[in-house]
């Protein structure tokens, strides 16, 4: 097929388009490098079936172009990261919602196929976890601008679900959990580059809050995987999904996970979330998927364990340094 992934050089896209392009698509990736970056793209770009673009998803005349000469879409385009988006709130605003309408009309007028990317910050401030799709949402204040990414991915998801039952337009949303891995920039906020960069300098490794807080980090190959198998499954359309890793590890563990990975010298500090973000931050204790759904759907399993994932972003942290690795490779 002729694949379309918006947000093609981001992080996430750029290995969805790679292994897209290992399974024989041709694949276009659009971007418009705000935070997506060409130098993701770089051990694939010459590949004969690959095409980049750079252009912006809110363009209706350039989106409706491009998706009626590919066969599906997978839209990723949108503002990352909690400082990105603390720091350009109406841009991400914009960007997650309006893109995702513009991407949604196109592919209801060409009729495409379309995969709608979430995230896990549509739980909000909720307890009940694990998290289940089917579980009710609690949003924080409207002035606290934390919450703005995840009100904007709601709206997202509910369009999404608007174009399905309307207009019975095949598509599938998957909720991603702290996605983790090789060419994550830790330019946005990002936490396991933010502390494998400062751990292989020597500097000062930084637990926001108090560290108790725990994630799932879910390795990219495996969300991506996840994401190929919903959207091949025509028993998935319209159906909502968490992707990931249910491997539960506190921020304060996942820092000192990688100071001994690293063979670091660095210190572990931890500073409170204010000094950081300001006053436009609030945070939650837990975020757990529970996967049982895409599961049941399509026998989705997470493979990667989170050593192995800090493991092949160390590797990758030390090529781009130009430094030796200090972990040993595992199978």
């Amino acid at each position: 097929m002729r694949v379309l992934v918006t947000g093609g050089a981001g992080f996430i896209g750029s290995h969805l388009s790679e292994e897209l392009l290992d399974r024989g698509h041709e694949v276009w990736a659009l971007d418009d490098l705000s935070t997506g970056r060409i130098e993701n793209l770089r051990t694939f770009e010459k590949a004969p079936k690959f095409r980049f673009l750079e252009g912006n998803v809110m363009d209706p005349a350039l989106v409706a172009g491009l998706v009626a000469q590919v066969d599906r879409v997978y839209h990723l385009a949108a503002a990352v990261g909690v400082k990105y988006v603390l720091e350009n709130p109406l841009r991400s605003l914009l960007t997650n919602i309006r893109g995702t309408e513009v991407v949604l009309e196109a592919c209801q007028t060409h009729r495409r196929k379309v995969m709608v990317t979430s995230s896990s910050e549509v739980y909000g401030k909720g307890v009940s976890v694990p998290f289940s799709e089917d579980d009710d949402r609690v949003m924080g204040p409207t002035h606290k601008l934390r919450w703005s990414y995840a009100c904007g991915k709601a709206v997202d998801e509910c369009l999404a679900q608007a174009y399905f039952q309307q207009y019975r337009l095949p598509l599938v949303v998957v909720r991603c959990f702290n996605t983790c891995g090789p060419r994550q920039s830790s330019a946005y906020g990002m936490v396991i580059p933010n502390m494998v960069q400062r751990a292989l300098k020597g500097d000062p490794i930084m637990v926001y809050g108090d560290g108790l807080q725990s994630r799932c980090f879910s390795a990219v190959g495996d969300v991506v995987r996840g994401m190929l198998l919903v959207m091949d499954s025509p028993e998935a359309e319209g159906e909502i999904f968490n992707v990931g890793s249910d491997e539960e590890c506190s921020v304060m563990e996942l820092a000192q996970r990688i100071k001994r990975m690293c063979h670091s010298d660095s210190p572990i500090e931890t500073i409170a979330y204010e000094q950081v973000y300001g006053r436009s931050f609030e945070d939650m204790r837990r975020r757990v998927p529970d996967l049982r759904k895409i599961r049941r759907f399509v026998g989705y399993r997470p493979q990667i364990t989170l050593d192995r994932l800090l493991e092949l972003t160390i590797r990758d942290n030390c090529e781009q340094m130009g430094i030796p690795c200090p972990v040993a490779a595992t199978a």
